[in-house]
């Protein structure tokens, strides 16, 4: 029988939870209300009215549906060569032997702690002279090699305590390595590539640096959001609004599949669930 957890415990995570949820009623809050009102503080109750005219105001002035498609797009491209390369590649690294194995692996796990920055340059002048600027190509490169770097160290890492006497047993049978790849290793692995689907999705999303350096007229949610303020006008309410939009979504798929995400960051052992 598992035991209750202690006091202190559940009031810690109380209070980590009212942190996390008092900036989103904030925005939720301002996108509503008068910007009159939320100017000293969106918790003032002094006067108290709502209003759908930022909304509104936003879905006129801004192209924020064309920029809804766009990033889903870019997500979802991005998310789905990432989920079919990352565990063909950890495969090849953990059960097949081919020349410069390991240096190639040490090569991409580092690529890590290679911040995006030191990229930006010659990825624009290679982009540049391959004329790939305003091309979705040009963040979704980007978008899958460098996700290549965690997402391939974490499948490898569940594949350490996959059971060999599979991977013998499917070469008695006679299959190749991509048959027992197929058939006998990526049916076990769903886990993990699912995690890292969500992962890849929830970065992709919210990628701000890549899409306005290479992208022109079709931009993001998240370089758009950089966009909705005045001159002499921060534009709150606008803001609160771009927001909300931007965020909806990530918080919708993480809340649906956090299930597999916590399955496939727990999970060592190499039975199919």
């Amino acid at each position: 029988m598992i035991g209750r957890a202690p006091f202190w415990t559940t009031a810690l995570v109380g209070i980590v939870a009212l942190i996390w949820i008092v900036p989103i009623l904030g925005i939720v809050v301002t996108s509503i209300r008068p910007p009159s009102e939320v100017t000293l503080g969106w918790w003032r109750l002094d006067q108290v009215s709502f209003t759908l005219s930022a909304w509104q105001r936003v879905w006129e002035a801004y192209p924020l549906a064309n920029a809804f498609w766009v990033t889903a797009q870019l997500a979802g491209m991005a998310t789905i060569a990432t989920m079919l390369l990352t565990p063909a590649a950890a495969y090849a690294f953990h059960f097949l032997k081919f020349p410069f194995r390991r240096l190639l692996l040490i090569i991409i796990i580092n690529a890590f702690v290679l911040p995006q920055q030191v990229v930006i340059i010659p990825l624009f002048q290679l982009w540049r002279e391959l004329g790939l600027i305003d091309n979705f190509l040009s963040v979704l490169i980007p978008y899958v090699g460098m996700s290549f770097a965690w997402s391939i160290f974490l499948v490898k890492n569940f594949l350490e305590d996959f059971p060999r006497e599979l991977i013998e047993a499917a070469k008695i049978d006679g299959c190749g390595a991509l048959s027992t790849f197929r058939h006998v290793v990526l049916p076990n692995t769903l886990s993990p590539v699912f995690a890292v689907g969500i992962l890849q999705f929830l970065w992709t999303w919210n990628a701000l640096l890549l899409p306005m350096l290479y992208l022109r007229s079709n931009v993001p949610l998240p370089v758009l959001l950089t966009r909705v303020s005045g001159t002499y006008d921060v534009n709150w309410d606008l803001r609160s609004v771009a927001a909300i939009v931007t965020t909806i979504v990530p918080l919708v798929i993480f809340l649906v599949f956090q299930r597999q995400f916590a399955s496939g960051s727990q999970t060592r052992t190499g039975a199919k669930e």
